[in-house]
């Protein structure tokens, strides 16, 4: 799904396409698609997938919470580690999200997916001891359990009511700061691959977003096909069906094939398109 562009004739400027493919069509949405697109949004209600804008502010309330929890816990783990006090200051720490709520497709009531980053003289210990006990002190997070030996770690735990599942990565840096972007390549030297394999949902999703046309009409495309594939009941990485990134990864390819188009004509180009290939 790489992004490319391609020279057009006569001095006219590059028209930019997505992935390795030019599109299959550009044209523009008519009235009646964005009618029809409303109409979409209508019938999707009733079934849950859009949260109202009290569900999402709590969420990020909460999200804001545990990323101050992570910075402080990180200046504690270093003062412990003898640290100067100048370095403590800036260590920093960060919370990203991943997932269907990094894509904004989550549906109510749906977990969130998390990493906690981590500069380098943070050991994975100190995230399942020091970390998991500080956690525990806290009145708001309940049902607190840790899975360290699974293929990818990840402390689970309901913080205010919504669920959240942390996962941890140290990277090769002195401090982390908040505008720290996760697409490099870079940032994975020298990481243990449980590391890197924390890190990879991050880099997905923010690579799948970067690499589509309308980050709107994408995210409207996917809550739609979402929806169709969990009512058909085939909607599961663990049962051999395609899990929550393969369908975000077709519809985005479906974007790219169509980047000007509007979700309705996007759902219909999706089966089109992938009942062909």
């Amino acid at each position: 799904m790489k992004e490319m562009s391609s020279t057009m004739p006569s001095g006219q400027q590059p028209q930019k396409h997505y992935g390795i493919t030019s599109a299959i069509s550009l044209a523009p949405p008519r009235e009646i698609d964005h009618q029809y697109t409303d109409k979409l949004c209508d019938a999707m209600k009733p079934f849950g997938v859009f949260e109202d804008e009290d569900e999402l502010n709590h969420r990020l309330a909460v999200l804001g919470k545990l990323n101050n929890f992570v910075k402080e816990w990180i200046a504690e783990i270093s003062e412990l580690k003898n640290l100067p006090p100048s370095a403590i200051s800036c260590v920093g720490g960060k919370i990203f999200t991943f997932g269907s709520y990094r894509l904004g497709v989550h549906t109510k009531g749906a977990d969130i997916d998390a990493l906690c980053v981590a500069p380098r003289h943070v050991e994975r210990s100190d995230f399942f001891q020091s970390f998991f006990e500080k956690l525990k002190q806290h009145e708001e997070i309940k049902d607190l359990r840790a899975v360290e030996d699974a293929f990818v770690p990840v402390i689970k735990f309901k913080f205010d009511g919504i669920e959240i599942d942390l996962l941890f990565a140290r990277l090769a840096l002195q401090s982390i700061p908040d505008n720290l972007d996760l697409r490099g390549d870079s940032i994975l030297r020298n990481l243990d691959i449980r590391c890197i394999r924390s890190l990879n949902g991050c880099r997905v999703t923010d690579e799948i977003l970067y690499l589509v046309p309308n980050k709107e009409n994408f995210r409207l495309t996917l809550r739609a096909i979402k929806l169709w594939a969990k009512r058909r009941g085939i909607y599961s990485n663990m049962l051999g069906f395609l899990g929550g990134v393969s369908w975000a990864m077709l519809v985005a390819r479906t974007c790219q094939l169509y980047p000007n188009a509007v979700a309705a004509t996007l759902v219909h180009k999706f089966f089109l398109v992938f009942s062909k290939w």
